[in-house]
């Protein structure tokens, strides 16, 4: 396909066009910003600075803490700035820039929260060889797949985007760049490429949640074996497990599950996977982990004592 670009930048409408709204926009998400990060690497610190959270599902759940800092750095930003102009534009190499982010660390999250749920398995299912099993060689080759899964990912979409012809119009209803939206810029049948965006997205997010659920279902069958104790204590850690991954796919599936088109809800949606699902995150985690809640308070009160010194 040759390209033939007459764009150099592209209009976003943003989340509302009205003005006393936009400064409604500017204070709400200001504060699910800070929350997130803050939430995020208060978890990567206490994580990585507590020698009781040394367990493998520690390990990744920094990494998932990372990541959704990273992801909500993507967009939020930018709609907070935009919520504060009138006219809200974006660069074409800054937008390609918004997909692959995007898609990098959105890849990358869904195949850890897989990795994550193979992690609960092998600890509740074959708990005398969890830590033969799950060593931290294995932990370590566990989380490159992560991260080279999600490049992959997020290549292959770029790839084929970058070379569309986007010959104007250039506005895009939407606070954000993303697939289905600059399919429907393109001044070429992308009707292909639409279903092929399905396929890579909409497909692969489907088959890993429907995984997901079918591994916690036999997790949780596995319980009946266990004392209340542990039972109780391997439920809490599956219920949190099961609330993130729910809250991540199930908007993904809706957005990119179908043919390329542009609906009244995408926003909405996008908001909830991209901006409230990682603030919820860390939440889930800490409000349901006794063990999370009890090192983060070690770790302020030593923070406390260390000041007053």
């Amino acid at each position: 396909m040759e390209r033939r670009n007459n764009v150099t930048e592209f209009i976003l409408l943003g989340l509302t066009e009205n003005i006393k709204m936009q400064k409604i926009v500017f204070a709400v998400f200001f504060v699910i910003y800070i929350i997130t990060v803050v939430g995020n690497v208060l978890i990567v610190f206490t994580i990585t600075a507590s020698t009781s959270l040394g367990s493998p599902m520690y390990f990744f759940l920094a990494y998932l803490s990372f990541i959704d800092a990273c992801y909500s750095s993507v967009n939020t930003p930018k709609l907070i700035v935009d919520s504060l102009h009138e006219k809200k534009t974006i660069l074409f190499n800054g937008c390609m820039t918004q997909v692959f982010g995007e898609h990098f660390f959105g890849g990358s999250e869904g195949i850890l929260l897989t990795v994550m749920a193979y992690d609960r398995y092998v600890a509740i299912c074959k708990p005398l060889h969890y830590t033969t099993i799950m060593n931290r060689r294995v932990c370590g080759l566990l989380v490159g797949v992560v991260w080279i899964g999600g490049f992959l990912h997020a290549t292959i979409q770029i790839l084929f985007i970058f070379r569309l012809p986007f010959c104007g119009p250039n506005v895009i209803d939407h606070f954000m760049c993303d697939l289905n939206p600059l399919l429907n810029l393109a001044c070429t049948d992308t009707h292909t490429l639409g279903l092929f965006v399905a396929a890579n997205s909409g497909f692969i997010c489907l088959l890993n949640f429907l995984l997901l659920m079918v591994s916690y279902v036999v997790i949780l069958r596995s319980l009946r074996t266990h004392s209340s104790e542990g039972r109780r204590k391997a439920l809490s850690t599956c219920v949190s497990h099961i609330t993130v991954v729910v809250l991540f796919f199930v908007p993904c599936i809706f957005v990119y599950m179908r043919p390329a088109a542009t609906l009244a809800v995408d926003k909405a949606v996008a908001v909830f996977y991209t901006i409230i699902t990682p603030m919820l995150n860390p939440l889930i985690y800490t409000l349901r982990n006794a063990q999370m809640k009890n090192a983060i308070r070690k770790l302020c009160n030593r923070k406390v004592v260390s000041d007053g010194v």
